[in-house]
């Protein structure tokens, strides 16, 4: 699992919606603050404990915070659930090809970097191998544990997590 260095990502630049209009680096997309896509996927086991990850130091964007299970961008011309089988595969070691569910669609704003996100599910029995070069730290928490971390200190998870989180519980009416 080696991470593909940001600088010759080449990104699909979308417009309000979510149609390509041209394509640009990586480096060049943020810079701009341009809208792109991403795919975030939640991890869950047999238990319903959800995976969730602490972004290593180095990331671009808000290095150190909790994160959903596995999260990248859709690379030009991939398709989101492309996106998120490569994600699960590169960070956690997890073959998904085929099992992922998608739960929603969010609409790019500041809180998710201008990107439009699709949120997946994966409920899997395997446990994760998080890469180490995209991942400080790691824990499965049941939603309820989750929702009380994030209660008292929702600073430590990044914007989108928190946005995308609050629309999961309430498409599958969870808490």
């Amino acid at each position: 699992m080696q991470a593909r260095s940001p600088s010759h990502e080449l990104l699909d630049v979308v417009d309000e919606n979510d149609q390509v209009v041209r394509q640009l680096p990586r480096d060049e997309v943020h810079a701009q603050g341009l809208r792109h896509r991403a795919a975030h996927i939640l991890v869950m086991d047999r238990a319903g404990r959800v995976f969730v990850q602490r972004r290593a130091w180095w990331k671009e964007c808000q290095p150190g915070l909790w994160d959903t299970s596995a999260a990248g961008h859709v690379d030009a011309g991939e398709t989101y659930v492309a996106a998120a089988e490569r994600e699960l595969e590169e960070e956690l070691g997890l073959e998904a090809k085929g099992r992922l569910r998608s739960l929603s669609r969010l609409e790019a704003s500041a809180a998710t970097g201008h990107e439009f996100v699709e949120v997946f599910l994966a409920v899997t029995d395997a446990e994760p191998t998080p890469d180490p070069h995209e991942i400080i730290d790691s824990r499965w928490c049941s939603p309820a544990e989750l929702e009380a971390w994030l209660a008292a200190s929702p600073t430590d998870f990044t914007a989108a997590f928190r946005t995308l989180w609050a629309r999961y519980l309430k498409v599958c009416g969870t808490s």
